[in-house]
This record gives structure tokens, sequence and C-alpha cells, in this order.
């Protein structure tokens, strides 16, 4: 008895463990995701110990030190070791700072939008009918209006700030997760394992949440990994136009729109913002693909 139980522990145990190295088998297989989880832990580490590796706070200015350069150019100095903007702040504390409102933003647009969507695709592809037809063709209407633009006018009724940058960001990528949740639910509905639960007498709550959602969520988790790039992509343009995060803010599309001015006379302060809203959003990119590789079965090879 104790050995069949010992058994039973070990094989429970062992499951999880073969999944896991069975997923980073074929995620480790693809160079390119395995550099992008890398940046982005790089990325996440920065913005938790933001106040600890910037060597100035993100607002400290310096009346001494108005665009200077880097160190290696001339007049540079270790002491700003990438320059500082046309008030005297350090670009490397504000860019590490930065981080943290970039990937907040991020990540709470993908939060609030996978929840209502899923929510909103579970629902529409399990009831179906006109409560499906309704939902569907509301998603379409937003799909047909250019997303930045919706964004920008989302916020112009709202008024500009980040909470309301972060809203519109959110409503303008709601669609892709309703379509996605609604595909894959159709998909799931017909399963065998979906019928037998149907006939044991599960209810709907049930049905959806217990039965079906789990196996809708690969497909889910892949186009969240890819929508945090969007989103911080989209608020970094919203910050640009000066309706996202608001000066001072270290946000680093609100760094860009600071310095627009200075950009044929001070190039570091356009430059690197640039850089890390380019190197973030391709990590994320990277591993949203390397996720989808190692998650869908028909790619696994």
């Amino acid at each position: 008895m104790s050995a069949a139980t010992g058994t039973a522990m070990q094989g429970d145990s062992g499951a999880p463990v073969g999944r896991f190295r069975e997923f980073w088998g074929y995620f480790s297989a693809n160079a390119g995701a395995v550099l992008g989880l890398v940046i982005v832990i790089t990325v996440l580490l920065m913005a938790l110990l933001a106040p600890v590796i910037a060597p100035y706070p993100p607002d400290l200015t310096n009346n001494a030190v108005f665009l200077k350069p880097p160190f290696w150019q001339d007049g540079g100095s270790l002491a700003y070791p990438l320059g500082t903007d046309a008030i005297g702040r350090d670009i490397l504390s504000r860019l590490i700072h930065g981080a943290r409102l970039s990937l907040v933003i991020g990540i709470a647009v993908v939060a609030i939008s996978v929840l209502i969507g899923t929510v909103l695709g579970l629902t529409a592809g399990y009831f179906r009918g006109f409560y499906e037809t309704a939902v569907m063709r509301l998603m379409d209407i937003v799909l047909t209006l250019p997303s930045l633009l919706l964004a920008i006018v989302i916020v112009a009724i709202l008024g500009p700030g980040l909470m309301n940058a972060m809203l519109a960001v959110a409503v303008v990528v709601l669609p892709h997760y309703v379509r996605i949740a609604r595909a894959a639910v159709i998909s799931e509905s017909s399963r065998d394992y979906v019928t037998a639960a149907r006939m044991n007498g599960a209810g709907h709550l049930r049905l959806m949440f217990s039965e079906i959602l789990p196996n809708c969520a690969a497909p889910l988790i892949v186009q969240a990994s890819l929508g945090i790039s969007t989103a911080i992509l989209d608020a970094a343009a919203l910050g640009f136009l000066g309706l996202g995060a608001q000066p001072p803010a270290p946000e680093w599309g609100t760094m860009l729109a600071d310095a627009r001015e200075f950009v044929l006379r001070a190039w570091w302060v356009v430059t690197f913002p640039g850089l890390m809203i380019l190197i973030t959003v391709l990590a994320f990119n990277l591993l949203g693909d390397g996720l989808r590789d190692a998650l869908d079965p028909k790619l696994k090879r």
C-alpha cells in the first residue's frame, strides 16, 4: 500500500517536470526566443531594482550639466554615462525608472484585455446565437478603426493621463483576445471530454471555466506575450503625442517627446529612449514566437 502510494506520488510530481522539460526543449530550440527571454528578465530586474541601481533620482536636475554628452564623447563624464537632458537630468537614471512605467503599462493593459476578452470570447463561443453575433460585430467595428487613432480619440474624450492611456490601449487590443478565445472555444466545445462532462451533469459554468478554458490557454498566453509589446509601443506613441504619461514622468515615449527640439544637436536624448523601446518590444516579440512554437502542438517538430 505504501509502495503504491509512493509510486503514485512520484508519478504526479514527475509529470509537471516532464511537461516543463518538453516545453523548455521546444522553447530553447529557438535561439531568438531565449535571447528575448534574457532581455525581458533583464528589463524586469532593472525595473524592480531601479531605486538601487539608478545613479540618481529620475527627476533630479543639475544646472551645471545641461545636455551633457555620453561619457565617450568630448565633454562627457562617467558621472553621467549616457549624458543628460535639457534640464540636467541623468538619461540613464530616467531610462531605468522608465522601465517600471513601460512594463506596468504593458502588463496592466494585457491583464485587463485578457480578462475581459477571455470572458467575452468564452461566452460568445459557448452560447452562440444572437449574443455571439452582437459581441463579434462590436469587435469587428473596433478592428476596422486604426488602432492608434482610436486610442487618441478615447484619450481625447477621457483626458490625457497614464490611466486613461492604459484604458485606451486596452480597448484597442481587446478584439484580438475575444476572437482568439471564441475560436478556441468553438473548437474545443465539440471534443469528447466536453460531451462526457455534459453527460455527467456538468453545468454551464463548470463546462466553460473548468473543462474548456484550460484547454484554450495556450493561444491566449502567446497573444498576451505579443500584446505586451504592442501595449508598450502604443503607450509610448500616446506619450510622445502628449496624451499618455505626463512630464516629469520618465516614460520612454514622454522622454522622446521632451527631446524633439534637441534631436539635431543632442542625439543622445532621442536615441537612448528610442533604443529602449525598440529592444524591449523586440524582446517580447521574440519571446512570443518562442512560446508559440513551444505551446502550439501543430508547430512541434
